[in-house]
This record gives structure tokens, sequence and C-alpha cells, in this order.
């Protein structure tokens, strides 16, 4: 028998208003319907109704997680600091890893993420080929030190989370790991109805090699995507590469002329001042690279994606120069930067600065640019690197067509690690011919709470939440639509409901009039929603679908075995 939860005994507040602070369509009705609450910037609690979404998103992450034969298992949130310390993201996570120490002056963490964890599991409890493959995963909380934590729960200092890891001797093991999640992803997003996109994507501070993101389209979405609307590519913004550029004969263009142009330290500027378009101009931008000046090339009618830049040169720390970082730099004039004269920075360019490519760009002097300034044969380019922000209408690297941009929300992530961290960790097992066998590993993560965040974006309408079945706090909220006749009527029905095994909610609240219910109804979400009204008096109730609104009055027995089916 499910349960049925009388509302009359359900700690559940709605709001007619949306938060002051809400931006997105999931922070504003997630709040306004009772499901979860604010207890600080990016900490949130999970109401009765909102934990019951959030245990049936993890119910069936835990279902197709065990179908591939994952074990579950659970590890402590509170970790030392010394395995980290010995990959080297105790210093590489940087500001967002919350760090602590214990009454000894023991340095600890909150977990981000557990490979160096689950590494070492597997180091103290497998010793040999026969061992392996193996597969484990938690649920579990998760602990990110996030500078801007908004739009709810879809960015928060403190989340659920699945991470699975697969351990193999073989990289063949490990791209077999890597397909039985990638379709157990799938299957889990189908199930939880998830419109998602599957995308090529950076490994970023996890490392490793194959790495693919899984992303549900959602206007709130802080992830931009590109798809291919000719063949199947599609990818995250940092992971789109453009094909250099075929060399060109250097010696085609004129010598390096100089320019006076005052007042132009910008390409907008410049670009006027000239009267020439700004892909003509080649700009420079300067960054820290681990504290050490590093000069960046692009076309001036582009921006260089930092983030983009962060991940090709991960670990290292990426950040913008200042003005104090000028002093003592007669070589770097502000505004005025130019690859010809830049012998003491190292020099990083896109692939569209190609060799034989000429630009406009500065001449390190005070109000002065260059014209006729020659890759290969003016400067040299130290490291070619795809680091502009992509547009749309940008080619696809497969098929030329112009690529689409659109937001997403990340919900799943699948990493092929290989030997990083075992390598950190020292992980052998005794292979089949009795000598040590480094393990390859695998990262899988799936954001538990942010994929009913996702699902609040996707499925929703003017007048609230619209939960597809298998995740909805009940399968259908019955409304006692008037006075004691009507609740009799609903009480008898929500319990002839539990005991032909659906979850349901009674709308039995005294004092409250119809209309009120009915608006909680449709902000709450729950897929079918059941009315005693004028016709309880003949047994007759009016069954209505929350998401299409279609309507039909019903007997007790003919609204029982229409549910029930």
């Amino acid at each position: 028998m499910a349960q049925v939860q009388r509302m009359s005994r359900l700690m559940v507040k709605t709001l007619r208003d949306d938060p002051a602070d809400a931006e997105t369509l999931s922070h504003k009705l997630l709040v306004r319907a009772g499901y979860v609450r604010r207890n600080a910037a990016g900490i949130w609690s999970w109401l009765p109704l909102g934990k019951k979404v959030l245990e049936n998103v993890a119910r069936v992450v835990r279902e197709e997680m065990d179908a591939i034969g994952a074990q579950e298992v659970l590890l402590p949130a509170l970790l030392p600091k010394e395995p980290y310390e010995a990959t080297g993201r105790w210093e590489e996570y940087g500001a967002e890893l919350f760090r602590l120490k214990d009454r000894k002056g023991a340095d600890y963490l909150l977990g981000p993420t557990h490979e160096e964890i689950f590494t070492l599991l597997v180091k103290d409890q497998c010793t040999s080929y026969k061992d392996l493959p193996v597969i484990l995963y938690q649920i579990q909380t998760k602990y990110r030190d996030e500078a801007r934590p908004r739009s709810g729960i879809l960015r928060g200092r403190e989340f659920q989370m699945k991470d699975s890891y697969s351990f193999d001797t073989t990289d063949e093991g490990l791209a077999e790991s890597y397909r039985l999640h990638r379709e157990a992803y799938i299957k889990i997003f189908q199930r939880l109805g998830l419109e998602h996109k599957i995308v090529s994507a950076v490994s970023g501070a996890m490392g490793g090699s194959a790495s693919e993101e899984f992303l549900a389209p959602a206007a709130a979405g802080e992830d931009t995507f590109v798809h291919c609307p000719s063949c199947d590519y599609a990818a995250n913004t940092e992971a789109v590469t453009y094909p250099a550029g075929e060399p060109a004969d250097a010696s085609a263009h004129g010598p390096v002329e100089e320019l006076d142009t005052p007042d132009t330290p910008t390409i907008e500027t410049l670009a006027a001042h000239l009267g020439v378009p700004a892909s003509a101009t080649l700009k420079n931008l300067l960054v820290k690279v681990d504290g050490e000046i590093v000069a960046v090339g692009v076309p001036g009618d582009r921006e260089v994606d930092l983030g983009k830049l962060e991940d090709h040169l991960a670990p290292a720390t990426v950040e913008l120069v200042t003005a104090d970082d000028f002093t003592g730099r007669p070589d770097l004039v502000r505004g005025y930067v130019g690859p010809q004269g830049l012998d003491k920075v190292r020099y990083i360019a896109d692939p569209r600065v190609a060799h034989g490519t000429s630009w406009i760009t500065g001449a390190n002097k005070p109000d002065t640019h260059a014209r006729n300034v020659v890759a290969g044969r003016d400067f040299e380019v130290d490291e070619y690197l795809d680091v502009v922000v992509v547009e749309d209408g940008d080619p696809c690297p497969r098929c030329g067509t112009g690529l689409k941009l659109d937001r997403a929300i990340e919900i799943g992530h699948i990493f092929q690690l290989g030997r990083k961290y075992t390598d950190a960790m020292q992980l052998d097992v005794l292979g089949q011919n009795g000598k040590p066998v480094r393990v390859t590993m695998g990262s899988y993560g799936i954001g538990v709470s942010r994929a009913v965040a996702a699902l609040a974006e996707q499925h929703a309408d003017e007048q609230g939440l619209c939960w597809p079945r298998e995740i909805a706090p009940a399968d259908v909220h019955v409304v006692a639509a008037g006075k004691a006749l009507q609740t009799e009527l609903a009480l008898d029905v929500a319990e002839k409901l539990g005991q032909a095994g659906l979850r349901v909610l009674v709308d039995d609240r005294a004092g409250v009039s119809p209309g009120v219910k009915f608006t909680d109804a449709e902000l709450i979400g729950v897929p079918k929603i059941l009315v005693a009204g004028r016709r309880s008096a003949e047994g007759v109730l009016e069954l209505k679908d929350r998401r299409t609104g279609e309507r039909e009055e019903l007997t007790v027995d003919e609204a029982i075995a229409r549910l029930s089916a």
C-alpha cells in the first residue's frame, strides 16, 4: 500500500509571489511551491515535498547504476589533506575548496569530489586482477565554495551528487566501463524525463582523456554548448577546436609600417581611426599564468575565452594583468602591445593567427600601431591554442556548417581518467603474469540535486510545476473543493487509491478556499489532479491532467481504474 499524505498534516507553505532574489524559473517555483527553503547563500533545506522528489531522482539513479553491476558505498565528506596533496588538487582547487583544521591542527577538507578516496579504498581492498573490474558509487553531499552561489539549488555550495568510479586493468576495460556508464546515463535521464544533449567536453582539473557532458537545454543554464544543424556534432564551447590555418607565404606582404594612432588603445577605437574592420587587427591580451606575464593573440573581432585558456594551461592559474604589472616593464606599452616586440614574453596565439597572415597591431610605442606585421616573419608564436569565444555561425569542425549556440544545465559528466590518480596513489594489482599492473580509472558524476532544478526548468508553465510521474512527490493530488461532503469523498477515494498502490497527496485542509487549493495543486505540480467538487453527492469526480489541462468526469471506481492503469 502506497502512502497517503494529508495536506492538513504536511509541512508546506506555498507563496503567491516570487522570492525577491530569484532569477531562474526553478528557483522561483521550488521556493513558492514549498519544496526548498534558503538557509544561507548556496545552502538550502529540502522540505518534505522536495525531499520526496530528490529521493525519487536518487532512486532512478541507483536502479540504473545497480543494473550495470555498480556497487554502492558511502565515503566520508570530511577528508584528510594528504591524498589531495598527493594529486596536487589541494592547491589546484584553489578558493573553491572548503579547508579546515581539527583541534590538533591537522588539515582537512570537505569533499568536492572523491577520486582520491575511492582510489585508496580500492588499493586497500583489491590486490589481484581477479578483483577487477569493479565499479563503485555513492550518492552524497559535496561541498564547493562557489564565489557566486545563485539560481537556487542550481549553483549551491552544498549539493547532492552521484559519483561513480571504475577500476580496470586495461584500457579496453576502461572503454567498456565508460560505455556502460554512458548507456546508463541515457536511461537515467530518459526515465527522469529530462531532455538532454551529449556533448564533447574538456576534462579540466579532473584530468584524463575522453570526456563528455550531459546537458539539459534550459534558458537558465550556465553552460553554453554548440550543435550543428547538419551533422550530429555537439560540444561544450570550451571543447570546440578550430582547425589550424594553412600557412601562407610571409614574403607576399610589404614591410612593417608604423602608423600614428593617438588615443586608440582599444580595437574599436583603432578600427574606427583607420577605417578597417576589426578582423584586420590583432588583439594581444596580457594575462598572468602562475604569476608570469603571457600574451595571447587573437583576431581583433574575437574575444579570448579565459575558461578555455585556463583549461589548456591547467593546472596553472590564469588571471588578467593589472596596472601594477606594467610598472618596471618598458617593453609593455599599455594599449599598444604588439607581438613583434615581446622577446621576454611567451606568446600564445589562436590558430587563426596562422603563419604568413598579416595584421595591424600595436607597435609597442605610445599612440602607435604597425601595419603588415606578419606571423612567422616579424614574430614567432610559441604555442597555438584555440582560445577564442565561440560565436553563433562559426564553422562546424566536422562538416563546416554554421554552428548554433544554446544554453543548458550540466546534469552529468563522464571521464576516462586513465592513470592520473592511480599513479599518484600507486594503485597496482597483481597481473595474470604475476607482475604488478597499474590500474586505470574512470570517473562519472550526476548532479542529483541539480537534476531536480533542471526538471523544474523544463517541466513548468505559468501556473507552476508539472513533474514527470517518475519523480513527482505523488502520483495523484486529490482536492476536496468544498465542505464536509467533498472532504469525506476526497479522503475515501485517497485511501482507495493508496490501497491500489498509488502515492497520494490529498488536500483536506479546513478553512482554505477551493480557489487556493486549486492554485496550490497547479503550483505543486503532481501529474494528475482529482477533484471532489460539485458532483460529489453523486459520487462523481473530475480528473485533470496537470500538463495538458485535459479534464474528464469519472466515478470513484472509474477514477481508481484509470489512475491505476
